[in-house]
């Protein structure tokens, strides 16, 4: 699903992991699990600590935060380096209604970020590439559809590679209703924040 994102991740580890630990923290609870280590060689956070407001998009009337087994609801993974920063945000909402209101919802949210483009993919909760997409006039690279743009899951993505928005909306397995995943991305070189 996140296979370049978790590239990223997998080469911040190593990095943060080498460096002497200045600072760790864990929180473990049922409702705010998080862990935060500081070193001299950067920053890194992963929590299911997520937030609506750090999605940048407002709540779907009536949804409710997905619960299950399988996957976890919620998902705020920040890296900060002097060489790279990344952060990711990614929320699963259960809704009563059906998949086309909820796309209708979004496409109208995410228009304030810039040209909305509706792909279509296998993946469960959106398939977020990092590193994909064709550049604009200001070097950035425009986020596009990926693979062969088939299947029943229906993804609004909005801006840049290295700062997106994305909504990734499937109808529900209960037979009625839908499922969605909100998704914020942003990543940095040397220069930047996060």
């Amino acid at each position: 699903m996140f296979r370049s994102v978790a590239l990223t991740l997998a080469a911040s580890f190593a990095v943060l992991l080498s460096a002497p630990v200045m600072d760790a923290q864990a929180q473990q609870t049922d409702s705010d699990k998080h862990l935060d280590i500081r070193s001299s060689a950067g920053d890194l956070h992963l929590g299911n600590d997520a937030d609506i407001r750090d999605v940048g998009l407002p709540l779907y009337p009536g949804a409710r935060l997905k619960h299950d087994e399988e996957s976890k609801n919620s998902a705020n993974i920040a890296i900060a380096t002097a060489a790279f920063g990344m952060k990711l945000v990614v929320l699963s909402y259960d809704s009563e209604d059906a998949p086309d209101k909820v796309i209708g919802f979004y496409r109208d949210k995410l228009k304030k970020y810039g040209k909305v483009i509706e792909c279509r993919t296998s993946e469960h909760g959106g398939d977020i590439n990092v590193n994909e997409g064709k550049d604009d006039s200001n070097g950035s690279k425009q986020v596009t559809c990926g693979g062969d743009n088939t299947g029943k899951v229906i993804e609004l993505k909005v801006g840049t590679q290295d700062h997106q928005h994305l909504v990734s909306v499937e109808p529900s397995e209960k037979g009625s209703g839908s499922t969605f995943a909100l998704v914020y991305v942003r990543t940095r070189g040397k220069q930047g924040d996060i």
